[in-house]
């Protein structure tokens, strides 16, 4: 097995800015651009499909949009660069690829109250290396800078969120050093007392941001559904919602970014099971709960750490029966109940549900290595055939 001392990776950096009035009209304008020339070329694709059955390519909408611009209704469309309109069409190309590829649902139409945001490719903005000047802009960006990146932005995109703040990302391409390597291997399960609960028997505990700020997010929800649509009162009321919602997307981010970091850190190979995420958040009992502890984030940030560090991702397949199988002696339980957090064993062994199941992830994991074929950074599916005879 070859493990490289380092490697190329795009990444981006993400920084909040704070642009002046002059600024805040023009990415306005910007926004509202991009915004109309997705939804626009989603209408069009959409409508040809269907009443025509024809479809329509990126470059078609290109070139129609250059049409579109020539018509005095839409001259509007002139006042702003064409490189962040040309990057929208591309987005809703990429965005129609992962629809006919199943990773992902139809388009949507964009929404003005949403998330905002634009992309500027390298001829669209000057990088001093200090400094960053989009187009048609007089003045650099002030932009709060907390890190620093080595590479060359190729891209860059600046968002505007529904709390009304401003951010600006860098996609460059870094050198990497891969983490030293170590004998370390860990099985986490994942739950909603715990977020994780490791094979070595530590575990993490749930901050439940949601559920703390719940109330106070209620009366705000509450105050914002008395006003009346249409007023300042009700912008006032809607901003206060998306702070609040912010903040707790904010606190969930954090905590789930240095707890990704420190398994990478500590083990070279981290095992977990693969969770059908979307069917059980489904469960209406089960379904806020669920959401506030994102499994699928902690699953996709171990996925591209361990492939930029060097170090091993397993996933076991989810049927897999971690829960009711004793890590002592492999009896499998009929059922087992979700109330029910430790069970005694035929064998005699007391089992906490949720470190006997990080034990049964951790044997399956370790038979993976033992039989499959896995390279660094690469993310290993195992089938619970496998080991269920083991």
């Amino acid at each position: 097995m070859v493990y490289n001392v380092s490697m190329i990776v795009r990444r981006a950096y993400r920084y909040r800015f704070y642009p002046n009035l002059e600024q805040r009209i023009q990415l306005a304008q910007t926004f509202g651009s991009c915004r109309f020339v997705y939804n626009w070329a989603l209408r069009l694709r959409t409508d040809a499909y269907y009443q025509h059955q024809k479809k329509i390519s990126y470059k078609e909408t290109s070139n129609q949009l250059t049409q579109l611009k020539k018509n005095p209704e839409f001259s509007w469309l002139k006042d702003v660069t064409a490189v962040p309109l040309q990057q929208a069409l591309r987005h809703l190309n990429t965005a129609f690829l992962n629809f006919f590829s199943g990773r992902a649902s139809y388009p949507k139409f964009k929404k003005k109250r949403n998330n905002q945001s634009a992309t500027y490719a390298s001829n669209a903005f000057k990088w001093d290396g200090l400094k960053l000047t989009l187009a048609k802009m007089k003045s650099p960006l002030k932009i709060r800078w907390h890190r620093h990146f080595t590479g060359v932005p190729t891209t860059v995109t600046v968002s505007k969120d529904s709390a009304n703040r401003y951010f600006v990302s860098f996609s460059v391409e870094e050198e990497i050093e891969q983490l030293p390597q170590n004998d370390e291997q860990v099985a986490i399960d994942l739950g909603i007392k715990d977020v994780i609960v490791s094979s070595k028997g530590v575990a993490s505990g749930n901050p439940k941001y949601y559920s703390y700020y719940q109330k106070k997010l209620a009366k705000l929800q509450k105050k914002l559904a008395r006003t009346q649509k249409g007023s300042k009162n009700r912008d006032k009321a809607r901003l206060k919602v998306a702070k609040l919602h912010a903040k707790i997307a904010d606190c969930r981010k954090d905590f789930l970014n240095k707890l990704t970091i420190q398994l990478i850190r500590e083990n070279q190979v981290v095992i977990t099971e693969s969770l059908a995420v979307k069917n059980m958040i489904k469960n209406p009992k089960l379904a806020k709960a669920i959401a506030d502890v994102a499994w699928g984030e902690i699953i996709r940030q171990l996925d591209y750490k361990a492939s930029w560090y060097g170090r091993i991702l397993i996933q076991v397949d989810r049927f897999f029966p971690s829960s009711k199988r004793c890590h002592a002696c492999g009896h499998v339980l009929d059922k087992l109940p979700l109330e029910i957090r430790e069970w005694t064993c035929v064998c005699g062994s007391h089992n906490l549900r949720d470190y006997n199941a990080a034990k049964n992830l951790l044997a399956v994991g370790r038979t993976v290595l033992a039989y499959g074929d896995t390279s660094v950074g690469d993310r290993a599916l195992a089938l619970s055939s496998q080991v269920s005879s083991k």
